[in-house]
């Protein structure tokens, strides 16, 4: 008979838990994209194409309220639609709430300069203590 060499066996294995992290990845990247396409739409107002400016002048962030003005002719306090027949009495209005706040102009560089003018010089005859129009710095680079 022929002798049989020793079966050798390897040591038993201990399980240990591991943590598959690739579905936690998944998920955080779906959150990612989600809070990317979401985020731009959060913005106070409706989105509007502002127009550009070369030089920027930066002051400090003071209290301000917003007024967008769209090219449709909508106008919005913040994120509420306001009658654009009592935009000046809704300023006032909000104007004796909070005296110390400022007035921020954002409007589509469509609107024409007569109706803007306009909302100004009634900012100015309700009292603000600033009013600003709200400007992209994309277009600084270009050529006036």
């Amino acid at each position: 008979m022929q002798k049989r060499p020793p079966i050798f066996r390897a040591p038993k294995r201990v399980l240990r838990p591991e943590i598959n992290v690739t579905p936690l990845v998944d998920v955080v990247l779906v959150l990612l994209i989600i809070f990317m396409v979401i985020a731009p739409q959060l913005e106070a107002g409706e989105r509007v194409e502002l127009p550009t400016i070369q030089n920027v002048e930066r002051k400090s962030k003071l209290q301000a309220m917003t007024l967008t003005v769209t090219i449709s002719g909508r106008y919005l306090l913040e994120k509420d639609v306001v009658d654009p027949t009592r935009v000046e009495q809704t300023l006032t209005d909000e104007h004796k709430k909070s005296p110390d706040k400022r007035l921020v102009v954002k409007a589509d560089k469509g609107v024409t300069y007569g109706k803007m003018r306009t909302l100004f010089a009634s900012a100015k005859k309700i009292g603000f203590p600033g009013v600003a129009l709200m400007v992209d710095e994309r277009g600084k680079t270009a050529n006036p």
